[in-house]
């Protein structure tokens, strides 16, 4: 008895993993607080799960993420409890932006202040 197997094999997009260094410093003399939000990922968002990275003095923060390659990210941060005063593209990505956004590709940012 002959026995013919066939194998169907489907495109497989393979992602390789990469990081990105975020540089804040917060110049506002309140709580800053800052969230990630992947462009090409639709919710995707750093640090998730409903916490966010706080700046509460005026050194500079660096903030390490795992990404995936060529992936774009901005960043939104805000005064805390004052959502309408805000960086990049604010609480929530609400906003639009025209320099908030960077690539993952192994690099780091320039350090971002944020003013008052």
């Amino acid at each position: 008895m002959f026995i013919a197997a066939l194998f169907f094999t489907a495109p497989v997009t393979v992602t390789h993993a990469e990081t990105l260094e975020w540089q804040f410093r917060s110049e506002h003399p309140k709580v800053v607080d800052v969230e990630l939000y992947s462009e090409s990922r639709r919710g995707h968002v750093w640090p998730g799960n409903n916490k966010v990275y706080v700046l509460n003095d005026y050194s500079t923060k660096t903030i390490r993420i795992s990404c995936r390659s060529g992936e774009k990210i901005c960043y939104g941060a805000w005064v805390r409890n004052r959502q309408r005063s805000y960086w990049g593209v604010g609480y929530n990505n609400r906003n639009r932006c025209r320099s908030c956004c960077y690539t993952c590709n192994g690099g780091q940012t320039k350090i971002i202040v944020l003013n008052p």
